[in-house]
C-alpha cells in the first residue's frame, strides 16, 4: 500500500481532543511552575518536572481519579502521541547541549581538566555500579540482567548537566574565571563519555547481555565516531556554509534541525540511542564554527519555552512519589543519592588534587559537577523506555537529578568565595562584560 492510499487522519476525534488538552495542560502548568522555580533561583527544570508530578500518580490520580483517567488514560496509542512530541523536543535539546561544548577549550585546559573529568566520572560510575547490586531485585526492570541494571545506574549518577552548570556559572559571573572554565570543560568530557556509555548500555539492555552483543554495541559506537569524523564533519561544515549564505534565520534553523534529526536517525539505525546522534551533531556544529548563533535564537526559544517543558512535564508524569512509602524504595533512594553526591565530590576533588589544583578549587569543581539536571532526567527516561528501570528506580534517578541540581549553586558559591581572583581573570572579565 502506498502512502497516498492511507487515510489522512488515523487519530480519532476523541483521541485528538485529549492529546491537545494534554499538551495545553502540561505546557501551561510546566511554564507556570518553571517561572516560579526561576523566581526562587532554582533551575526551571525543577518546576517543569513538578508539573508532571502534580498531574501524575503522585497527586492528581489519587485525588481525582476520574479526571486523571480521562485526561491521562493508560491507552498506549494516546501515550505514544505525547511521547513523540517529547522525544522530538529532547533531541533538539540535546543537540543544543552539544553546541555549548567548546572542544578547543577542552584541549587548552589540558592535564588538570583531564584529571578532574576522570575522577568525576570513574568514582561515581563505580559507586553507582556497586549500588546496582545492592538494590532489591523487585526494583530492577523486568527482563534486565543485574549487571546491565548496575551499569546503567552507574551511568545515571556519573553524568553532569552542562545546561544547568553553564546557567549557574553565568548567573554567578564565573564563566570568565579559570575555575568556571574548568568546570565546563570537565563536564563536557564527562558528558561525551557518559552519552557513549549510555548508548552501549541501552544497546545491551535491548539486545541482551552477551559477549557478542556487547562487542556489537562497542563496534557500533566506534563506527559512529569514525563516520562522524570522516563524513559528518565535512557534511555539517558544508551545510552550515550554505545556510549562512541566506540572511533569513529560517534557513539556518531548518538546516540545524535537519542535521540533528538525521544524525539521531543514523545512530538509531545502528541500534544506539538517537540522543547520541543528536549530541554528536551538536559537537560537530560547535567544532565547525561559522554558524550564526543569533539566527538560532528563535529555535532555541521555542525548544526551551515549549518543547523542553512538555518533555520534562511528561517525565514528571512517570514519577510516583507514593512509591517512597515503601521502605526498600526509600532506602534505595537514600543510598543512590548519597553515593551520587559523594562520588562526584570525592572523584572531582581527588582529580583536582592530582592535577595540582588547590583544596578550594577541588571543592568548587566537585560542587559544580554534581548538578545532573536535564541530563539525569533524559538518562532516566531512556532507562524506563528500554526496560532497565522500574517506576520506582526511575523516580529515584530523577530525584537525584533534581536534588543535586538544587545543591550545586549554594555549594559552588561557598567554595568559590575562597578562591582568589587573578589579574588575568580580571582582564578577562572586562572582555566578557564589554
Amino acid at each position: 500500500m502506498v502512502l497516498a492510499a492511507v487515510p489522512p487522519s488515523p487519530v480519532g476525534a476523541h483521541q485528538m481532543l485529549v492529546f491537545l488538552l494534554q499538551l495545553a495542560v502540561l505546557l501551561g502548568t510546566a511554564f507556570a511552575l518553571g517561572r516560579l522555580a526561576a523566581r526562587f533561583r532554582m533551575p526551571a527544570v525543577v518546576g517543569e518536572l513538578a508539573a508532571g508530578v502534580l498531574l501524575g500518580p503522585s497527586l492528581l490520580a489519587p485525588a481525582l481519579p476520574g479526571l486523571s483517567g480521562w485526561l491521562f488514560p493508560t491507552d498506549p496509542g494516546q501515550i505514544h502521541l505525547l511521547d513523540a512530541v517529547g522525544q522530538f523536543g529532547v533531541l533538539l535539546l540535546v543537540g543544543f547541549t552539544g553546541m555549548h561544548i567548546d572542544l578547543g577549550l577542552a584541549r587548552k585546559q589540558g592535564r588538570a581538566a583531564l584529571w578532574v573529568a576522570s575522577g568525576g566520572l570513574l568514582v561515581p560510575l563505580g559507586l553507582g555500579f556497586g549500588a546496582g547490586f545492592l538494590i532489591p531485585a523487585s526494583m530492577v526492570g523486568d527482563g534486565a540482567a543485574r549487571p546491565t541494571f548496575a551499569l546503567f545506574l552507574g551511568v545515571a549518577v556519573c553524568v553532569s548537566a552542562i545546561p544547568v552548570i553553564a546557567k549557574v556559572l553565568l548567573e554567578m559571573n564565573l564563566l570568565h574565571r579559570d575555575i568556571g572554565q574548568l568546570v565546563v570543560t570537565a563536564a563536557a568530557v564527562d558528558d561525551i563519555v557518559g552519552w557513549s556509555l549510555l548508548a552501549v548500555v541501552s544497546g545491551m539492555a535491548t539486545a541482551g547481555l552477551t559477549t557478542g552483543h556487547v562487542l556489537l554495541s562497542v563496534g557500533s559506537l566506534v563506527a559512529v565516531a569514525l563516520i562522524a569524523l570522516l563524513v559528518g564533519r565535512p557534511v555539517v561544515k558544508r551545510a552550515l556554509a550554505l545556510a549562512n549564505r541566506s540572511t533569513e534565520p529560517g534557513v539556518t534553523v531548518a538546516v540545524v534541525v535537519l542535521l540533528i534529526v538525521l544524525c539521531a536517525a543514523g545512530t538509531h539505525a545502528l541500534e544506539l540511542e538517537p540522543i547520541l546522534g543528536a549530541f554528536l551533531c551538536g559537537l560537530l556544529i560547535s567544532a565547525a564554527g561559522g554558524v550564526d548563533r543569533e539566527k538560532l535564537n528563535p529555535l532555541r526559544v521555542f525548544v526551551m519555552s515549549v518543547l523542553a517543558p512538555i518533555f520534562f512535564a511528561t517525565a514528571g508524569l512517570r514519577m510516583d512519589l507514593t512509591a517512597l512509602r515503601r521502605p526498600e524504595v526509600l532506602g534505595g533512594a537514600f543510598l543512590v543519592l548519597v553515593l551520587a553526591i559523594t562520588g562526584k565530590f570525592v572523584g572531582a576533588y581527588l582529580g583536582a588534587r592530582m592535577g595540582r589544583l588547590s583544596h578550594w578549587q577541588g571543592l568548587a569543581l566537585g560542587a559544580g559537577l554534581n548538578a545532573r539536571g536535564v541530563i539525569g532526567v533524559i538518562v532516566a527516561m531512556v532507562g524506563l523506555r528500554v526496560g532497565v528501570l522500574t517506576t520506582a528506580t526511575y523516580t529515584i534517578v530523577v530525584l537525584v537529578a533534581v536534588v543535586t541540581s538544587l545543591m550545586a549553586p549554594p555549594t559552588l558559591r561557598y567554595a568559590v568565595r575562597r578562591i582568589a581572583v587573578t589579574s588575568e581573570e580580571k582582564d578577562r572579565e572586562k572582555v566578557f562584560s564589554g
